[in-house]
C-alpha cells in the first residue's frame, strides 16, 4: 500500500501552490551523514552525475566535498532515483542536506510513489527525519519521510486554502 495517496496530496504537487521546486532537507547532519548520502547514491542503481563548476567528474568523499572554501566553483549532485525524476544536491552546508525535486516530473500516483520510495531510501540510510516544504516556505513541512513509522506522512493539511 502507498504511503501517500494522490487524492489526498495532489495540492502539494502542484506546481502552482506550492512552488515547481519545493525544498527537501534532513537536518542535523554531519560528514558521516553526507558521506552515507554518497555512499547510497553510489550504491542504490540511481543515474547521476556530479558536477563542478558545470564540469562532470568522479564524486569524492564528503570531507573532500564540504572542506572546500567558501569561494569554490559550485557543486551539484545530480541523481535520477528513476529516469524522468531528478532530485538535485547542493553540498553546502555539513549541518544540512538539501535538495530540489521538480514536481512537474512527479504527477499523478506514480510521481508520489517515486518521490515517498526516494525520501524513504535517504530517511532509512541515514535513520532521520526528511522533509519536504514549499518552495521558499523553509520550516513549514508540508510531508516527510518519519523514521519512527518508517514511511512518509503528512506533517501539514494537504486542503490548502
Amino acid at each position: 500500500m502507498p504511503d501517500l495517496l494522490w487524492d489526498n496530496v495532489r495540492n502539494f504537487f502542484d506546481p502552482e501552490l506550492i512552488g515547481a521546486l519545493p525544498d527537501v532537507c534532513v537536518e542535523g547532519t554531519t560528514v558521516e551523514d553526507w558521506q552515507a548520502m554518497f555512499d547510497l547514491v553510489r550504491s542504490s542503481g540511481w543515474t547521476w552525475d556530479y558536477l563542478e563548476g558545470g564540469v562532470a567528474g568522479p564524486l569524492p568523499s564528503a570531507a573532500e566535498v564540504l572542506a572546500r572554501p567558501v569561494d569554490a566553483e559550485t557543486v551539484d549532485l545530480r541523481v535520477w532515483p528513476v529516469p524522468g525524476v531528478l532530485a538535485i544536491f547542493r553540498p553546502m552546508s555539513v549541518e544540512e542536506i538539501d535538495f530540489d525535486v521538480d514536481l512537474r516530473e512527479l504527477q499523478g500516483q506514480e510521481g508520489v510513489d517515486v518521490l515517498c520510495e526516494f525520501l524513504a531510501a535517504v530517511g532509512r540510510r541515514l535513520g532521520k527525519q526528511v522533509v519536504m516544504t514549499a518552495e521558499g516556505d523553509y520550516g513549514n513541512p508540508v510531508l516527510g519521510f518519519d523514521p519512527a513509522a518508517d514511511r512518509v506522512l503528512l506533517m501539514a493539511d494537504p486542503q490548502l486554502s
